[in-house]
Formats: structure tokens, sequence, C-alpha cells
């Protein structure tokens, strides 16, 4: 049975529009909008039920959160995947098991779930990196002929890992293993990395990725931003300095919104101004905003050079997005979060998605 979400409350194409996001810079997207009386479009659902392959018994899949969305457009309608994560006693964040469902809509304001999830831990070659905390926080691209690429982080509960699989259809998947398994032999195969976002460029209308170059280009890492190229999609390499270290491209700023971290949002975009990125920002009372409190995520935006996708043009100065209602404020992490993931040009209007305090999915929208 599939299960539909009705919001007679949010008209995102023709309600009047209330908090409206600042756009402090010409070369940013936005300003993007909540919708009158905004609502989460997705929540969990503790009567999702299906059987786990590795346990061979029910799990109530959603029933602890739906957060954290990647999202696509796939014949004319927005395809969102989703975090959902399934209760497992009271553990903190972390100890539960995440799986990837995913909800459809055909006209952005109305979402039908999924029954089961479209992708999770499985008794495949990737078990040991994703059992037994699953698979999270996805991020999705497509390439010019039609394949989609997921970017996710695989959690032993020992080490995070960013991971890449391909589809054609966005239900059977081939995962393909860490990003960076290959690269010097493995260098940073034990090492933490998450938050892969690959950058994309509009073309007829659609998101596809961007190829500079001749290779494509990642964005990932939290607490700064650092960058990897690919030629394939599935392996990557890091952007490293002469002395073989990591060479972070956007990190944390005392006295700002930025001030405790910086972690990759959406797939970001490549326009006639530079690639723009937007990016997830962690705050520290101390040092950072004080009004903004301790720990709370916002969203940033920040420009890099087109042909040069390491070199930092400019960045926004305040958030654009903050956790404001009650929704964005309550559940597992109580200090609230806009934590951006998925973005979409659809009918005309970009829909940003976010995760909303680890615990439910929320949109904003603006027009192209």
């Amino acid at each position: 049975m599939m299960v539909r979400f009705s919001h007679l409350v949010i008209m995102l194409l023709s309600s009047v529009s209330i908090l409206a996001q600042t756009k402090e810079k010409e070369w940013m997207l936005g300003p993007f909008e909540r919708a009158e009386n905004a609502s989460p479009v997705l929540q969990k659902d503790e009567g999702s039920v299906f059987k786990d392959p590795i346990t061979n018994e029910p799990s109530h899949w959603e029933s602890m959160a739906t957060f954290n969305p990647a999202s696509i457009v796939r014949n004319d309608s927005i395809y969102v995947l989703y975090r959902a994560e399934e209760k497992l006693g009271e553990k903190e964040i972390g100890g539960h098991r995440s799986r990837i469902g995913m909800a459809v809509s055909d006209d952005g304001i109305t979402y039908t779930k999924q029954p089961e999830p479209i992708f999770y831990p499985d008794e495949d070659g990737q078990k040991l990196n994703e059992w037994p905390g699953g698979t999270e926080d996805p991020r999705i691209v497509e390439t010019e002929d039609g394949l989609y690429v997921l970017t996710y982080t695989q959690w032993n509960r020992e080490v995070p890992r960013l991971a890449v699989a391909t589809s054609k259809d966005l239900i059977h998947w081939e995962k393909h293993g860490p990003v960076f398994k290959k690269y010097k032999e493995g260098i940073y195969h034990t090492s933490e990395t998450k938050s892969g976002a690959i950058v994309t460029e509009l073309k007829n209308g659609k998101l596809v990725a961007a190829k500079i170059h001749g290779k494509y280009w990642m964005y990932y890492g939290v607490p700064h931003i650092w960058l990897a190229s690919s030629t394939n999609l599935k392996d990557w390499e890091p952007i490293e300095t002469y002395e073989g270290n990591l060479a972070p491209v956007l990190s944390p700023r005392p006295g700002y919104f930025d001030s405790w971290l910086v972690e990759a949002g959406p797939p970001p975009l490549l326009t006639e101004n530079g690639i723009v990125v937007l990016y997830n920002a962690g705050n520290s009372q101390n040092i950072g905003v004080k009004e903004l409190g301790n720990r709370v995520y916002t969203g940033g935006q920040a420009l890099f050079d087109p042909n040069e996708p390491w070199k930092l043009l400019d960045r926004t100065d305040a958030p654009f997005i903050k956790p404001e209602l009650p929704f964005e404020k309550s559940g597992q992490y109580k200090d609230g979060t806009t934590f951006l993931e998925g973005l979409v040009l659809f009918n005309g209007t970009w829909y940003l998605y976010y995760g909303t305090a680890d615990s439910m999915v929320g949109v904003v929208t603006a027009k192209q």
C-alpha cells in the first residue's frame, strides 16, 4: 500500500509566502521562501515495515525519523530520497539504523512514500562498511546519459565513509564502495569521510553532472569542505597540497554563523558567475553569532571559480536560511537544524529540501 501525505496548508506555488530568506549577494541562488503555514513534507511512520535481508526479521525502518533528503527530477515528478532511521532502543544520535527511502511528488505539494526502503545494507560486498549503522545522508545527481549517481555515508559504527552507488531507475542499485578506496593504495580508507556533493549544471532545463577540464568535481566533508575530482564518478582523487595533505577549500570562520563547522550541502551549481555551493554551517556561540545559540545548523552559500574549483571567490556573511519554525527546532537535534541536501529545478521553481532537527523533511522554494 502506498502512503500519501496531503498538505492542505502548504500551497508552494500559489500561496502568499512568508519568512522570505535573504539574498545577500547577486550571485546567490534564491531568495528561498517558506510557504504560508509551512509544515514538514515527510515525517516518520512507525507502521512502515519491511523484512531486513541481514536479520531476516521485520524492521520498522522509519520509526525514529525521516530527514536529510536528496532530490532528483524524473518523468515530470520530484523524487525525494530521504534518510529513514529505525529506532533501536533509546540510543543516542548515531546509535540507530539508517536506510534510504523514497517519496514521489508530481506537484511539489503532495508526496507519496514508497512502502519499503530503496537502498539499505544487504548481504553484499559493502556489508562490513554499512552494518549495523546503515546508509545515511544521500546526495544524488544525474549524468547526461541518464545514469543516477548516489553519494552517501556508510556507517558501521566505527568509521563513517563516503561511498557511491549508481542506478538507471532509482530502484535497482549497484554499490561501488568508498570513493577513495583506490587512491594512493587506500591512504584515506580509514579516515572519516562524508557528505559528497557533485557539481552540476543546467542543460535544457535539467540539472546534470558537470565536467570542468574533462573531470567531474565533488565538494565533500566536515568540519572543513574539501574537493575531489573523478573521470568516472566512482573513483575519486582528493585535492592535496604539494606536501600531500588534504587542502580545505572552505573552512569555519570565528565571528560568523559558520564558526563551528562547514559541511557540503546539495549538489553545487555551475552558473555564469561561478560554482555556487550551498553548505551547512554550524555555530559555536562563544566565538560565533550569540543569538543563534550553540551547535545550530544554518545554511550558507559560497562562490568558487568555474575554472579553478578550489578557488573561493566569495561567501555569505549571514545565513540565508536558519531554523525558525517549531518543527525545525524539535526532535532528535533540539538545537535546531535546516540541513540542506536536495536541490532540483521543477516547473520553473527551485525546490530546496532539508532535514529538520534530525527528525523531518522540509522544503523551501524560489522562482528560477
